[in-house]
């Protein structure tokens, strides 16, 4: 099985991609475990962290997924560069988490700073991976142009957030409002092939973060 790179999340309309970075948050399987108390101190001094990133104009967007982890949207062209903003972090300083750090570029719903009071809201939250075998290869071109009408369809439905791509890297995201059956992500032609796997999350987010009403 070959694991290959495929940039195929596109929207109905051209949206010139703004680059900027995206971090997922998750656990971390080999952490040393803490007590109840310490661990609840390391959280709120990651969140205290996260504010002082979001009030110097750093972070863009965040939010946590249920069951765990989340991610957090910067404000930057450079994915070293949100790895040592990110070293503080008493999160990060313990070892409790790992941080995953991935060039992004948002074609679709632009990360923005909401500022307090906001209200929060959840949001259904899928990322796109892509594995192709060899004697695959011949139907990227046609599944990538069923998949990119199939996204332009979601769009019409009005549920749309945000999308966007990972650069140098795989997939993307697609962000979406309301209750969502999975079945209707798995009908995406790319995914019935197989070669688009797909992974879906409740994210929990500050309303208004991609500039939606």
């Amino acid at each position: 099985m070959i694991r290959i790179i495929i940039v195929i999340l596109y929207l109905s309309q051209p949206v010139m991609a703004q680059t900027m970075v995206m971090v997922f948050l998750h656990q971390n399987d080999d952490k040393t475990l803490v007590p109840p108390a310490q661990l609840s101190k390391l959280i709120n001094g990651h969140k205290i962290f996260m504010q002082k990133l979001s009030n110097e104009g750093k972070l863009l967007a965040s939010g946590s997924f249920e069951g765990g982890g989340g991610i957090f949207i910067f404000k930057s062209n450079s994915a070293d560069e949100v790895a040592e903003w990110l070293k503080p972090d008493p999160g990060m300083q313990s070892n409790q988490w790992k941080a995953e750090i991935l060039s992004y570029k948002s074609r679709y719903g632009n990360p923005q700073a909401v500022r307090e009071p906001y209200e929060m809201t959840s949001y259904q939250f899928i990322r796109f991976t892509s594995y192709i075998a060899k004697f695959n290869v011949n139907d990227i071109p046609q599944l990538m142009q069923q998949h990119d009408e199939y996204l332009r369809q979601l769009k019409k439905s009005g549920n749309v957030v945000a999308e966007g791509i990972f650069n140098d890297t795989d997939g993307g995201v697609l962000i979406m409002k309301g209750d969502l059956d999975q079945k209707v992500i798995e009908s995406d032609p790319a995914v019935r092939a197989g070669f688009l796997e797909i992974e879906i999350k409740k994210w929990n987010t500050a309303k208004g973060s991609f500039g939606e009403k």
